[in-house]
């Protein structure tokens, strides 16, 4: 525009006409959004709540915001289509257009296909929700880095359109001044005439609001095209992102699960109490086996439901076998004819007499379940799969604790190693067993060497307090070693008097060492049933001990 020629008065109609494109504008400015997740307040204030009491959360925001802008806005974003059940996202004309490439990064994360499953896990939960946003750190750090340039361009022209709508309020204001002192040089009033020095401030703002709106479209251009450029990278760190975010919370999930952790616990716990505990479960030393934990858990619960001994009932039948309290009168008239006593011997050792079958049902145990777990040296040793003898002992001793929960029988955890050293657990039943508890039985190792007096000596005074207190006998103690000992006569002794008098059963289980146990050994000697397991990636080895128990 040529200011000589453009100067001096001018009619307001013409200075109208002239800034009629700016006045539109100063008056229409869309309202835009730095969140690309819509949100209401209740949102928004689950993300401040959950935000206060993660530190994490807060130094990785920190950590952000100090080498890129609108960061943390990005955290929100990924928090919230997480969180939301049905997340919805903005149109990109509605954002800021610094944060645009915040709009592509959550939109390539929630179309991405990992993203069906983490939703699964995360949604309505802020815990998870914030698990996966810290999952997603090092992906989210690697986007931000590589898409520097978009960003850039995208806040410039944010910027350009600041300017031109500051431009715009401008003309606005100079039209409003001209059309003050419009008729006010002298005249009437009734002609329209701006005098020259208001007329060329409306030129001049005019010409300022031209320039203005031409740099903040080429800046519009600069940035759409860093953003195409960008757009591949951010699908695919967005897609990787979400994988890495479902692995995690699937691995926290099932580690939860594996150790007992219910849905309904995990939903009262305070938030950095879920926290601590999720990184205990992490790290603890038993954390790599929480699979096979799980697995003993699960194989447990199905044998339970299968569950019964045989006991009197209901005669259905006949059937063979050698249980001499339900032979039949003709195979015991046998015995009064000495010449048919030796062929009901051979029978009886055939399993080939006829009995009475019958249908009945009795339930086991009656007292305490008590596992017995050697934590001597060498049960620290691996065997087939890599897992250690620990890991099966302890995987087995966390589902008899589960057996003795579902039928309100007591629990007691006694690890032991040298003669001395035992640690004991109680969990009594109706109460809850607490989860810290739990991983400090199954985590505790004493180390050094076995002794097997000690922890019958106190499984069977925990049983005989029990008895004496409840009246209740018939409890079960299970013995997991990898290793065999001497006891002594006496004790011996003393020790059959508790079983006949209590009426305990022992049960014991060889751990990855198949000679321990053998005939003549102090452990054959000890319990009613004596099983042993080599291949320790296996738990339905153990199964029929819970349909016993």
């Amino acid at each position: 525009m040529d200011d000589g020629a453009s100067s001096g008065p001018a009619e307001l109609d013409e200075l109208v006409g002239l800034a009629g494109t700016w006045l539109g504008l100063s008056s229409a400015v869309p309202e835009r959004y730095t969140a690309a997740v819509v949100a209401d307040r209740f949102d928004r204030m689950t993300w401040r709540d959950t935000y206060e009491q993660s530190a994490a959360l807060r130094e990785l925001a920190e950590e952000l915001d100090a080498r890129h802008d609108h960061a943390t806005d990005l955290l929100t974003d990924v928090f919230l289509a997480a969180y939301k059940a049905g997340p919805r996202l903005r149109e990109p004309a509605e954002m800021e257009p610094s944060r645009l490439l915040n709009h592509q990064v959550v939109t390539s994360l929630v179309e991405s296909p990992a993203f069906t499953e983490l939703h699964r896990e995360t949604a309505g939960d802020p815990y998870a929700a914030a698990m996966a946003v810290l999952a997603q750190a090092a992906a989210l750090r690697g986007l931000l880095e590589h898409t520097r340039e978009a960003r850039d361009r995208a806040g410039e022209a944010e910027q350009g359109q600041r300017a031109a709508e500051d431009a715009a309020s401008v003309v606005a204001e100079a039209l409003r001044q001209a059309a003050e002192e419009a008729g006010q040089d002298g005249t009437d009033g009734t002609d329209g005439t701006v005098p020259a020095p208001a007329a060329d401030a409306v030129r001049q703002a005019v010409e300022a609001a031209e320039a203005a709106e031409a740099a903040a479209r080429r800046a519009a251009r600069e940035a759409a095209q860093a953003l195409g450029a960008a757009a591949p990278g951010v699908r695919a760190g967005a897609r990787n992102a979400a994988s890495k975010a479902a692995e995690a919370v699937r691995q926290e999930s099932a580690l939860m699960r594996a150790w007992g952790v219910g849905p309904g616990e995990l939903e009262q716990m305070p938030f950095d109490v879920r926290a601590r505990l999720a990184e205990r479960l992490r790290t603890g030393r038993l954390a790599q086996w929480a699979e096979l934990i799980g697995r003993f858990r699960q194989m447990a619960r199905g044998e339970r439901a299968r569950k019964v001994e045989n006991a009197t009932g209901e005669l259905v039948g006949v059937t063979l076998g050698n249980d001499l309290s339900r032979v039949i009168p003709s195979e015991l008239a046998n015995l009064g004819l000495p010449e048919l006593r030796a062929v009901f011997a051979v029978r009886y050792a055939a399993g080939e007499l006829m009995l009475y079958d019958s249908q009945g049902e009795q339930s086991t145990g009656q007292g305490a379940i008590i596992a017995c777990v050697d934590t001597s040296h060498s049960m620290y040793e691996a065997g087939p799969g890599g897992v250690t003898r620990e890991a099966w002992a302890k995987g087995c001793a966390l589902a008899l604790l589960d057996q003795a929960r579902e039928a309100g029988r007591d629990f007691v955890g006694i690890l032991f190693s040298a003669p001395g050293r035992i640690q004991i657990f109680r969990f009594p039943a109706g109460r809850s067993a607490g989860t810290d508890r739990v991983l400090d039985f199954a985590e505790t190792f004493l180390g050094g060497g076995t002794s097997y007096q000690t922890p019958l000596s106190a499984a069977g005074e925990l049983l005989e307090e029990e008895f004496d207190d409840t009246s209740r006998g018939r409890g079960d103690i299970v013995m997991i070693t990898d290793d065999d000992c001497g006891v002594t006569e006496e004790w011996m002794r003393g020790w059959n008097e508790a079983k006949r008098r209590l009426g305990f059963r022992v049960f014991g289980v060889v751990v990855g060492a198949p000679r321990v146990g053998e005939a003549g050994s102090a452990l054959e000697a000890l319990c009613d049933n004596l099983r042993s397991v080599e291949d320790l990636t296996d738990v339905q080895v153990a199964a029929d001990l819970f349909r016993v128990i």
